[in-house]
């Protein structure tokens, strides 16, 4: 891989994995638009190890009271820290279960065309654009139940529609449910968690089951530039959303879905 090559795939990484805009399919278009291969199952995990460690150091408040959590939670006892972790196992379980679903059917590739991503980005742009209008903005992620975790967890499924956006669709969830526009990005991060490690985890099991989990310069490079555009990132949204909508990435989605629309019918 060239070095222009591995900079382009680190920073779209980094800058969309949480930015309610979709990374997948962004990372699914670069080579699409550009011509280029694709990047390899190699530097995919080292993307995402990346970006996992820009979110584990931006919530590290949050991840240390969560897991301060569990161990109040085994010994029996459930305070706000111990809720927000069992949130978001809740809320990871629906996700889990359809990526294992579509992996054992073979049915992603199916969902990696232009025109599912088109339209994907379209419809749940303007969802989020709806929910984040209409719905209230007085609950906190602290007023959360399980019933109110798993409504977000199921949505969260729709996720693994390349152009959806996991970011994205867990605010539209969260702020569907009245939660404020700070605590919805907050809660969108912690998901993202789990989400990556799953990921990571299962690409790299196989990577090593089949003898290629090779981490050389490349994925070295690519893993540190993902890093630092992620955490650039979620510093950006955090500090918007705390004064500001989500309509300039409503705009954005709109933008591209009609770019995309007009390459893929018009071009």
């Amino acid at each position: 891989m060239s070095l222009l090559h591995i900079v382009v795939l680190a920073l779209v990484q980094g800058i969309t994995e949480f930015l309610p805009i979709s990374s997948s399919a962004h990372l699914i278009l670069v080579p699409t638009l550009t011509g280029w291969t694709d990047q390899g199952a190699v530097l995919d995990i080292a993307v995402h190890v990346g970006t996992l460690g820009a979110v584990l150091i931006y919530f590290h408040r949050d991840v240390g009271a969560m897991l301060r959590g569990c161990g109040r939670l085994v010994r029996g006892r459930r305070d706000g820290d111990a809720r927000l972790a069992l949130n978001v196992a809740v809320a990871t379980v629906p996700v889990l279960a359809a990526g294992l679903i579509l992996v054992k059917l073979d049915l992603y590739p199916l969902l990696r065309s232009p025109e599912v991503i088109a339209w994907a980005t379209l419809g749940f742009g303007l969802l989020l654009y709806a929910a984040d209008r209409l719905a209230g903005t007085a609950r906190r992620l602290e007023q959360f139940g399980l019933a109110s975790a798993a409504v977000v967890g199921l949505m969260q499924a729709l996720a693994l529609i390349p152009g959806t956006s996991r970011a994205g669709i867990t605010i539209t969830a969260a702020r569907l449910l009245g939660t404020n526009r700070s605590d919805a990005a907050r809660f969108s991060m912690l998901l993202s968690i789990p989400a990556i490690l799953a990921a990571g985890g299962y690409g790299g099991y196989e990577l090593l089951a089949a003898g290629e989990l090779t981490l050389g310069r490349d994925a070295a490079l690519a893993a540190v530039l993902s890093f630092a555009a992620a955490l650039l990132a979620i510093w950006g949204l955090m500090r918007w959303v705390r004064r500001s909508s989500y309509t300039p990435f409503v705009v954005y989605r709109v933008l591209l879905a009609g770019v995309l629309f007009w390459w893929i019918y018009a071009g």
